[in-house]
């Protein structure tokens, strides 16, 4: 699996939804953190006293822009993985400005095929992405990306897309923008029979989006998410066990529209084993561990993770060995800036 095979490869296969977002990343220290009210390894949706913060890091530290958005970069480390331009596409809304371009130039020029929809109305979004240590605390203003509207989908490209493809993946960020564009994409890929990707994202999509969550639940046939998201959910959905394999197995049993297809639950839990749930049995997957100062910092593992597990679904290969693969792209991720990367991928099934 050292490069796979382009022929079994269909250009296409896999489309994304979800907030297409410049990063403003910068080191910075506890004291900034504190200013704003935010903690370290979190992510939240940025109110009107979090405005400023986004001048300050450009200002006042050595802010860098780097192409984001959750969904976005896990297309883009899948794209990596593969090795072939055109397997996946994207869908989020931005602003018509520089932003935009930049997003798009660096998306199309690591292979996803991208379907803005662009609005006027507000300018492409921004997550501050405060780096402390080993720890990064994200601060998303939405801005254009909350503006996608469902029926961007009708656009004839994007009724192609969809059509082309097998696997559909949205981010849980996503839940508080549009529900029924990804009701669309959840429904359209259980009535095909193909396969629904969900990524819980952030504990305040259990918190505070319930009810969408609870509706398109049922069409999720992969949920990823990490232990504070595991727990977030836990308790919004009344699963009393503190136990995070106990919750994995809750999880993966809660009602499927498509029963014969039992869902698969992935809770990575930092430098410790990723808790895997397939057929309603637990595999502990261990997670390579590098040395303090191998990490640069620890923006996109997580998108980094699910990149390298999507694209191992695109290739037919066990639930195990796209975790592996998620390790593999997660571990290279947390030694660069950002979701970033070099050189050729190389992930192989040992």
């Amino acid at each position: 699996m050292d490069k796979p095979s382009c022929v079994c490869l269909k250009e296409g296969a896999l489309v994304g939804i979800g907030n297409p977002l410049l990063d403003i990343s910068a080191i910075v220290d506890d004291e900034l953190l504190k200013k704003y009210g935010l903690q370290p390894d979190d992510a939240i949706m940025a109110e009107e006293k979090h405005m400023p913060l986004y001048r300050e890091l450009m200002e006042k530290y050595k802010a860098e822009f780097i192409a984001g958005g959750s969904v976005q970069n896990s297309l883009r480390v899948a794209q990596w993985i593969l090795k072939k331009p055109h397997i996946c596409t994207y869908f989020g809304c931005v602003g018509n400005d520089d932003y935009a371009k930049i997003l798009k130039e660096r998306a199309v020029a690591e292979g996803v095929t991208v379907h803005y929809q662009v609005t006027s109305e507000a300018p492409t979004g921004t997550c501050a992405v405060l780096v402390t240590g080993t720890h990064r605390s994200l601060c998303a203003n939405l801005a254009a990306a909350q503006k996608f509207t469902a029926d961007h989908l009708a656009k004839e490209e994007c009724k192609k897309s969809i059509e082309a493809a097998k696997f559909f993946y949205a981010s849980g960020f996503f839940v508080a923008v549009s529900p029924e564009a990804i009701m669309q994409l959840a429904s359209h890929a259980h009535n095909r029979r193909h396969s629904f990707v969900m990524n819980l994202s952030a504990p305040f999509v259990s918190q505070f989006f319930k009810e969408p969550l609870e509706k398109l639940l049922p069409y999720v046939d992969v949920l990823f998410g990490n232990e504070s998201e595991a727990e977030a959910f836990a308790k919004a959905f009344n699963i009393t066990s503190t136990d995070l394999q106990q919750v994995a197995l809750r999880i993966a049993a809660m009602p499927k529209v498509n029963e014969s297809r039992k869902r698969v639950v992935v809770i990575t839990q930092g430098c410790d084993p990723v808790i895997l749930v397939e057929n309603g049995e637990i595999s502990l997957i261990p997670v390579s561990v590098l040395a303090r100062e191998q990490i640069v910092d620890t923006n996109g593992a997580g998108d980094a993770f699910t990149g390298g597990f999507l694209a191992q679904m695109v290739l037919g290969a066990s639930y195990k060995t796209a975790v592996k693969c998620g390790i593999y792209s997660a571990t290279h991720i947390i030694q660069h800036s950002g979701c970033t990367f070099s050189g050729q991928s190389c992930f192989a099934d040992s």
